[in-house]
């Protein structure tokens, strides 16, 4: 395929089409053991995720991070707030790896991290990255100490640091000083770009001082986690252009439902398509007894509709009109979404590649024929008044037609043959 200038090929060898060249930036890894994350310096855009257990139950929380690592999270954060979470990290780590889940852990530590990670080595040990956030280590001398002896430890375990400013625990003393030097100015800036403007010194002050403790340039990444749309573009807009560390994208507090999924998917694609962005995570309020993982989907949604990644195949569907009474076009495409994902943790290393497909459902013959032939497999499922027949598309041609009361398994079984057919070159060479 021939290019235009905007488009850019990523190392995965995704293509991104229409977005900007991803800004250059150092690379970061992520490890445990023999499994290492990538972060920045031309990777692809990492997808994260955080548990919500108690993290003093190791039991709980091992199987929340399992659940979201198949989900597809590649980093999983998790609380460590107490001399009791700090106890049981590493045999959480135990119990993941037990359970063959080589997933790099982040320790998210406020207030007392500097206290945590030395007084507990393992935990130390055991954790593939640490969290900081400046604001909450105290003040004036105690501050500077604190983040000190994290700083101390990250380099004495090598492990890379995350430190992540947030405008809800903003460094009081430095905004304060910098409202003060605002006033004096001829023309002073509204008091929201000074708290903007105060998130990027902090991250960028911060990640300096501890490259001058000893920690590495390319041990750390930045975040500045603001909850607006408008200003989280504005701050990493300024953030990347005056920095070259890997850069952690979300919406802080983003919200539930729909709301918290259209604001973050609403800044981050800004940034996204114009290259500012390492690493992602999707910060959703969980409905009541709902699946954390649901962030997970979102985050890696978010990426493959931009064309920056792909992480299961895809299935284009109708919404539906006046000319589809039936839902059977709804159900056959929900349940052929729900099947691919289900299958993906086995199809990505057996079926190289099948991420990449595309699969079309659709209700009528509208669009139905048309859409199908686009994608790799598709259905033009009957509308209202037209014949009972599912002609079926393959790589562009009509193959087969399915009628009767077994067009969805009949289907999803001719998408399992194709996949098996298509992407199973290494199952043949066997």
């Amino acid at each position: 395929m021939k290019q235009n200038d905007s488009q850019s090929v990523n190392p995965d060898g995704s293509l991104a089409v229409g977005a900007a060249a991803r800004r250059q930036t150092r690379q970061v890894s992520v490890a445990w053991g023999n499994h290492a994350v990538k972060v920045g310096g031309g990777a692809p855009v990492m997808v994260q995720s955080m548990t919500n257990t108690d993290t003093a139950d190791p039991i709980a929380t091992a199987i929340q991070v399992k659940e979201l690592a198949l989900a597809g999270s590649e980093v999983v954060r998790i609380t460590v707030n107490t001399p009791e979470a700090a106890a049981q990290v590493p045999a959480i780590r135990d119990q993941l790896d037990r359970m063959g889940v080589a997933v790099p852990l982040v320790g998210d530590f406020h207030y007392n991290g500097h206290k945590l990670l030395t007084q507990f080595p393992e935990c130390a040990q055991a954790l593939s990255k640490y969290r900081i956030n400046p604001g909450n280590m105290g003040a004036g001398n105690k501050r500077d100490d604190n983040f000190a002896q994290m700083i101390e430890v990250a380099c004495r375990y090598q492990k890379p640091v995350r430190i992540g400013v947030n405008w809800g625990s903003l460094d009081s003393q430095l905004m304060a000083r910098m409202m003060d030097e605002n006033s004096r100015r001829p023309q002073p800036w509204p008091a929201q770009a000074v708290m903007r403007e105060a998130l990027v010194v902090s991250a960028i002050t911060n990640a300096l001082r501890a490259e001058t403790m000893g920690l590495p340039g390319d041990a750390i990444v930045l975040s500045c986690k603001v909850s607006h749309v408008q200003d989280l573009i504005t701050v990493y807009q300024d953030l990347a252009s005056r920095c070259d560390y890997p850069l952690h994208l979300g919406l802080t507090e983003a919200g539930m439902g729909s709301k918290g999924i259209v604001a973050s998917t609403a800044a981050l694609a800004v940034l996204l398509q114009q290259g500012i962005g390492d690493t992602i995570r999707i910060s959703l309020t969980p409905e009541p007894g709902g699946d954390r993982t649901r962030e997970v989907v979102v985050a890696q949604e978010i990426l493959q509709t931009m064309g920056l990644r792909a992480f299961t195949p895809m299935v284009v569907a109708c919404p539906g009109c006046g000319r589809t009474s039936s839902t059977v076009f709804q159900e056959l495409a929900d349940s052929i979404q729900q099947f691919l994902r289900q299958q993906m943790p086995v199809w990505k290393t057996r079926y190289p590649g099948v991420e990449s497909m595309n699969v079309a459902v659709m209700g009528c013959v509208v669009n139905g024929p048309g859409e199908s032939q686009h994608a790799d497999i598709g259905i033009s499922l009957p509308g209202t008044g037209e014949i009972p027949s599912a002609p079926v598309y393959i790589d562009g041609r009509r193959t087969v037609t399915l009628k009767g009361d077994t067009i969805a398994s009949e289907f999803q079984a001719i998408v399992e043959r194709y996949v098996h057919e298509r992407f199973g070159a290494s199952d043949k060479a066997a």
